[in-house]
């Protein structure tokens, strides 16, 4: 779009050239009218300081110039409203501070200048967690984009450990590759069997260093498959792969939603690589305890608790 918006450009001033003179006629005027047509198609990434400790890392820097947390956001909302007036398109990236000074000590570059920050923040964008600026409010985009963020580094995490697994001792096969493919299925049967719908997934994986928590959202409707956003859905595989292939205790829970239906709940527990139902009692103590202190939390009241259903125990082989 860039090339042929840049050939128009061409031939206008071709088209409009003073010969006499040997100057492109009427240059400044079409030239700039070009320059904002093509600002409006740049896409435009701010790396955000989204918590008053990273603000506060900040301002040891001379060129960054605010010293009020509140006013920060506040002026980054103003531009963000600013930029999607314009009908330009802008994302938001959460900026990391200790990030910024690794990226500057390794590439070489100043910290305390914009042109730094400014390469920094398009690094994160390209390979971190985004968020597109639609016209939410700040307080709403914030935990949107630390959310994304926590997520992203979960996937990336899980992916680490399964890449390191090798290969089976027994079969060959690659363990953590095995172990994906059969996450992949177990997620496609428990979809399957659960039916129409909107499913709310969550499986939960400890490992040595910290407990994966992975979140899936996903609707079915009467004439297919489930809808499966394709990043959500893979971070999803990954952290429960880990659990397969470690063989770690853990557990996934289920609910489905259906209108003028009471919601559904449904779990099962990973135990020696693979997901086992869980009894309806089971899956009634474990939503119905507080995760932090355990004491009991009371049941809802539209909703029923279940058991988990049979998953099957066909191909792709859980165990090598």
């Amino acid at each position: 779009m860039i090339d042929s918006a840049l050939g128009g450009v061409m031939a206008h001033i071709r088209n409009t050239g003073d010969s006499k003179h040997g100057r492109p006629g009427g240059y400044r005027r079409s030239g700039t009218t070009m320059r904002r047509t093509l600002r409006r198609e740049a896409p435009s990434t701010i790396g955000l300081l989204a918590d008053e400790q990273d603000f506060a890392a900040m301002r040891r820097y001379r060129t960054f110039t605010f010293d009020d947390h509140t006013v920060y956001l506040q002026q980054v909302e103003d531009l963000l409203k600013s930029l999607s007036a314009q009908g330009m398109h802008a994302t938001v990236a959460l900026f990391d501070p200790e990030e910024y000074a690794e990226y500057c000590a390794e590439s070489g570059l100043a910290p305390d200048t914009p042109a730094s920050r400014s390469r920094f923040t398009a690094e994160i964008a390209s390979a971190g967690a985004t968020v597109a600026y639609t016209g939410q409010p700040i307080d709403t985009l914030i935990p949107l984009l630390v959310s994304r963020a926590v997520r992203r580094a979960t996937w990336e995490y899980a992916t680490m450990i399964l890449a390191g697994l090798g290969e089976c001792t027994d079969c060959g096969k690659d363990v953590g590759q095995a172990a994906f493919d059969r996450a992949s299925h177990l997620l496609l049967r428990m979809l399957e069997t659960a039916g129409q719908g909107t499913h709310h997934l969550v499986c939960s994986t400890p490992t040595d260093h910290e407990n994966l928590l992975a979140v899936l959202h996903t609707e079915r409707d009467s004439t297919g498959p489930a809808r499966l956003e394709t990043q959500e859905g893979a971070e999803f595989v990954t952290v429960l792969a880990v659990g397969i292939a470690l063989e770690r205790p853990g557990g996934v829970v289920l609910r489905t939603s259906r209108p003028g239906a009471q919601d559904r709940v449904h779990g099962w527990r990973l135990t020696r690589g693979d997901l086992a139902p869980l009894s309806a009692g089971e899956v009634f103590s474990a939503y119905c305890t507080d995760a932090d202190t355990g004491e009991p939390v009371a049941p809802e009241s539209h909703v029923e608790y279940c058991a988990g259903f049979d998953l099957g125990a066909d191909t792709p082989e859980s165990h090598h």
